[in-house]
């Protein structure tokens, strides 16, 4: 298994503001019922009330990034919800500085086209990200962009063969090979959880959720033969010793090895 390997997930709320805008609605509207009728509305139409991608407001990225120096968490929180595009902007000054290998569970069907949309509205910039060959001719043959290079690995979608019906959630397979699974809440929660000021509750849950994928990651790692069952043991031992470190501070790292023990 090679380093730098950057494990990522995002949480994310519905972008009312936006929402606003393209409804074109009365000022004296409240936030919530700017969503309200939104809701009513595709529910009227029979269509999802699952808010679409480009309306999808970045919170929280957390990341797990293992390299040859040990094993970091790490979150970027929009804290002052003005922040998003600092948010993602440091996420892909991340990706710039250490070109390592991005690894999601589903990342490819939602968090990256959600990371692009908001990127765009922002005016991100992430060069290293967007190289299709015309800077670095290596990144032609093995790009951040394409569905079957390993640049970015989207494990869900790789497990699954690439056809969608065969996908399965993280929590389930977290809990399959032996890991916590989610902890908290599940993603139908977050904007809830928000709206009643509870953003560190979702930064903790997000990273579990990471946690989980970089567990899973390692597992196919031994799987495919890039780790060795002894070098497996290894890794595990070596994020328990990780989280065991920061457990005292974080109550969810003592909740998740309670759980995993």
């Amino acid at each position: 298994m090679a380093w730098p390997v950057l494990v990522f997930d995002i949480e994310s709320i519905p972008d009312i503001a936006g929402l606003r805008d393209l409804r074109a609605s009365p000022p004296e509207a409240t936030d919530a019922q700017v969503y309200q009728e939104w809701v009513d509305a595709r529910k009227a139409n029979g269509q999802s009330d699952f808010m679409p991608l480009h309306l999808q407001r970045v919170l929280v990225i957390s990341c797990v990034f293992r390299n040859a120096e040990g094993l970091r968490i790490h979150s970027f929180v929009d804290k002052d919800d003005r922040s998003e595009a600092r948010v993602i902007q440091t996420f892909f000054n991340t990706l710039e500085k250490h070109v390592p290998q991005l690894v999601s569970w589903n990342g490819g069907g939602f968090d990256l086209p959600v990371l692009h949309y908001r990127g765009l509205k922002h005016g991100v910039v992430a060069d290293k990200y967007w190289d299709l060959g015309d800077d670095d001719r290596e990144f032609k043959w093995n790009n951040y962009i394409s569905r079957y290079h390993m640049r970015h690995l989207d494990l869900m979608d790789l497990l699954a063969m690439y056809q969608p019906k065969n996908n399965a959630p993280l929590d389930a397979m977290a809990k399959l090979c032996g890991f916590p699974g989610k902890l908290g809440m599940d993603g139908s929660q977050v904007y809830p959880a928000y709206l009643d000021g509870r953003l560190d509750e979702i930064r903790r849950y997000c990273e579990t959720d990471v946690m989980n994928t970089y567990l899973l990651y390692c597992r196919f790692q031994k799987m495919r033969g890039g780790l060795t069952e002894a070098e497996y043991e290894q890794e595990i031992a070596m994020v328990k010793g990780t989280l065991g470190q920061l457990a005292p501070t974080e109550a969810h790292w003592d909740e998740y090895l309670k759980t995993w023990g």
